[in-house]
C-alpha cells in the first residue's frame, strides 16, 4: 500500500545514496595525497633524500618497536603505528586497489549500519590487522597499507550474509566458499609476492570486522 498525504499528492522520492559516502572519499583523499607526495619524492621533485623511507619510519608498522626489540622513534609510535601505517601504501597500485574495496564495500557497509560504525569498524579492523601482524610476524620489514580496514569490511559483509541467510533458512554455503575463496587469494598472492603480503594483518582486520559485524547485525 503507498502512503498518499492529504492532499492527495505521493511523498517525494526518498533520497538515495550515489557512490561512496563522502566521509569515505575523505579517507581516500588523504591517503592519495600522502602516495602522491611520496611518488613526487622518489621520482625526485620535492625532497632532497627522498621521503618515502623517512615516513615509513615514522608510521608504518614496524613489529620490532611492538615486540620491544627495538625503541620506537619518537614518545607514542608503540601506540600510533596501529592507525598511521593504514594510510602509508607501496605506490598507487597497492593504494588503488585498497581504494577501490573500501570505496564499494564502505558504501554497502555505512548503508547497513550508518557512517559512525563504518569508521569504528575501519578503526578496529585497522587495529586487529596490526595487532595479529605485530603477534604472528617475525620480520624486520615496515607493514604498510589499509588493507587490514579492507578486510575488516569485508569481514562484516560475509558476517551480514551469514546472518541474513540464517534467517531465512538459506544454505551457509555461499559464506563459506567466499571465506575459502578470500583464502585461496591470499595463498596465491603470498606466492605470487614471494611472500611480500602482510596475510595476518589480513587475517586480523577480517576477523575484527566479522566479529564487530556479528555484534552490531545481530538484531538487524
Amino acid at each position: 500500500m503507498n502512503h498518499v498525504s492529504r492532499d492527495n499528492r505521493p511523498p517525494p522520492p526518498q533520497a538515495t545514496q550515489v557512490g561512496a559516502p563522502a566521509f569515505l572519499w575523505v579517507l581516500v583523499g588523504v591517503m592519495a595525497a600522502i602516495e602522491l607526495v611520496l611518488s613526487l619524492s622518489d621520482a625526485g621533485y620535492i625532497g632532497a633524500t627522498g621521503l618515502r623511507w623517512p615516513a615509513y619510519a615514522l608510521g608504518a608498522f614496524w613489529q620490532p618497536v611492538f615486540a620491544g626489540a627495538i625503541p620506537p622513534a619518537y614518545p607514542g609510535q608503540t601506540v600510533a603505528m596501529f592507525i598511521t601505517h593504514a594510510f602509508l601504501h607501496g605506490g598507487f597500485m597497492h593504494l588503488a586497489l585498497n581504494a577501490v574495496i573500501l570505496l564499494s564495500l564502505g558504501k554497502f557497509v555505512t548503508a547497513r549500519v550508518g557512517p559512525a560504525r563504518t569508521l569504528l569498524v575501519l578503526f578496529l579492523s585497522a587495529v586487529g590487522g596490526a595487532l595479529l601482524f605485530g603477534i604472528l610476524a617475525f620480520t624486520d620489514a615496515p607493514m604498510i597499507g589499509a588493507s587490514g580496514a579492507v578486510f575488516g569490511l569485508v569481514g562484516l559483509w560475509q558476517a551480514d550474509e551469514y546472518y541474513l541467510r540464517r534467517r531465512h533458512g538459506l544454505t551457509l554455503k555461499p559464506v563459506f566458499t567466499a571465506i575459502f575463496g578470500l583464502i585461496a587469494a591470499n595463498v596465491a598472492f603470498f606466492v605470487m609476492l614471494s611472500g611480500g603480503l602482510a596475510w595476518e594483518a589480513h587475517l586480523g582486520g577480517w576477523l575484527a570486522g566479522g566479529l564487530a559485524g556479528l555484534a552490531l547485525l545481530r538484531n538487524r
